[in-house]
């Protein structure tokens, strides 16, 4: 390269810098999480939860604050801030003595409760925590709906449904296996009482081929008798005869 030439590269300086501005705020940046939408009924109470992920431990200093904008609003107001281990709640707005704070920083929970829900509390909520320093993230909301009498979500109804459905399928397969298990046991046992009729057969079979076995000697020698008794007699029959003959 030339003398006085100008670099080519960006200096090493400047890379660690640009580096360091874009990913570390990312890496450090805190994630807060609420409800998308909660529903309560006139006079009745609601829980607005809040947490919080932070790549650092919570701080002395971690607080908490609640907005709220009007259905149809422009502005948002704050109604609720949590800092050095105190809660303060507004005392001159719409939620006067109606807000209870039920968090729990140490469980990074920074959620309140609104008592003696009204159709005016209609509206948006806004959770924003503060970590440091740990103080860079986006903020979370949660929007109220107040009805005469709380509607039945689509998803519990939905969730009761599969639910039924799945119980309905365990019943039967139930049913199923404990009718496979009788009949099998069933036929276990005609089984063993066919094996035992088929020995039993046998056995009785095995006897009388060996009684019959015994008697058949038995036999012969009767006839072989009987043979030697008529041929001795025909024998003896004719000798008379011839013994008259001589005598004539």
């Amino acid at each position: 390269m030339a003398p006085g030439a100008p670099s080519s590269s960006p200096s090493p300086i400047l890379a660690a810098l640009l580096f360091s501005s874009l990913v570390l705020p990312l890496a450090q940046a805190i994630v807060v999480y609420t409800d998308r939408e909660v529903h309560g009924a006139v006079g009745s109470r609601v829980t607005l939860y809040c947490s919080f992920w932070s790549s650092e431990w919570v701080s002395d200093d971690i607080s908490f604050t609640w907005r709220y904008q009007p259905e149809g609003g422009r502005d948002a107001i704050s109604i609720f801030h949590y800092a050095k281990g105190q809660p303060y709640i507004d005392e001159v707005g719409t939620f006067k003595e109606r807000i209870q704070w039920v968090g729990d920083p140490r469980w990074k929970d920074g959620s309140i409760v609104i008592h003696n829900l009204d159709y005016s509390d209609n509206g948006t909520f806004t959770c924003d925590v503060k970590n440091p320093p740990d103080i860079v993230g986006k903020t979370s909301q949660v929007t109220l709906y107040v009805f005469e009498k709380v509607p039945t979500r689509y998803g519990v109804v939905l969730g009761a449904v599969i639910g039924g459905v799945i119980g309905v399928v365990l019943l039967l397969l139930l049913l199923f296996y404990l009718i496979r298990y009788c009949w099998l046991r069933r036929q276990a046992a005609l089984q063993r009482r066919l094996s035992a009729m088929e020995k039993g057969k046998l056995h009785k079979a095995g006897k009388d081929s060996s009684k019959r076995g015994r008697q058949t000697p038995v036999l012969y020698a009767m006839l072989d008798h009987s043979r030697s008794t008529k041929a001795a007699s025909e024998k003896k029959a004719k000798g008379l005869g011839e013994s008259r003959k001589d005598k004539k």
